[in-house]
């Protein structure tokens, strides 16, 4: 039987590595290329645009430049939340706070980088590929100033019902509480982190839940969103001149 030469068989199997190595090169610059595109045309598809009535309940979108929260009054006519999450959980203990914001996030991300110098390979690798925990940040305010950054919406008291019914969802419970994590590595004196459902990842950021959470309200969101401008450009605030 003829047998081709080594040289032959060993520059054919490079041959096929390299085309392979090719065509996954290609798929993956395609996807991250695609990825990108979203990211930048998604957000500017508008959902819920016409504005059912409203009463006088005010919620708040509040971004720290990357990261969005839900921020919503402590006391209404039909909730409570420091029932929910409470101020007894914080570091302060204070009780003399009139809104409270909620944040959906990676657990690893959420605990171990305080700060943007805390990030490792590691901690973004586990969060953007589906390989971590989700936690709930909560963090206790006195009444949002609405700026850049912070942009209020006034909902109806239904759609509010269906606003809290949304983030009460991603919490994980034990016998009906949320779950608190018990660590010394909380942002300040009035927050505090929770158990939470579901997992980060490139597709499923802070800001698509954030997103996800007034889509479910009936407000304003972005078809798509992985970003917090996704969010805040659908609610535009008029700035005075300084």
């Amino acid at each position: 039987m003829y047998e081709q030469p080594k040289t032959y068989v060993r520059t054919t199997m490079i041959q096929t590595s390299v085309t392979a190595l090719v065509k996954i090169s290609y798929l993956l610059l395609s996807g991250i290329a695609l990825y990108l595109l979203a990211v930048a045309v998604l957000p500017y598809i508008p959902v819920n645009t016409t504005k059912p009535n409203q009463d006088d309940i005010t919620v708040y979108v509040m971004s720290n430049g990357v990261h969005t929260d839900i921020v919503c009054p402590i006391y209404t006519e039909n909730h409570n939340w420091s029932e929910w999450v409470p101020f007894e959980h914080t570091r302060s203990q204070r009780s003399d706070f009139t809104h409270v914001a909620f944040g959906w996030g990676d657990k690893g991300f959420y605990l171990n980088t305080p700060t943007w110098a805390d990030l490792t390979c590691s901690t973004a690798f586990k969060a953007a590929f589906w390989m971590g925990e989700a936690a709930m940040h909560v963090t206790f305010y006195h009444t949002p100033k609405e700026d850049l950054h912070c942009r209020a919406i006034t909902i109806s008291q239904d759609n509010y019902e269906l606003l809290s019914i949304g983030i009460r969802y991603y919490f994980k419970t034990e016998k009906k509480h949320p779950i608190l994590i018990p660590t010394d590595q909380v942002y300040g004196n009035n927050d505090a982190f929770y158990e939470a459902k579901s997992t980060y990842n490139l597709f499923f950021t802070c800001n698509t839940w954030t997103n996800e959470i007034l889509k479910k309200s009936n407000q304003k969101a972005a078809f798509w969103t992985a970003t917090d401008w996704g969010i805040l450009h659908h609610y535009p605030v008029a700035i005075p001149n300084k």
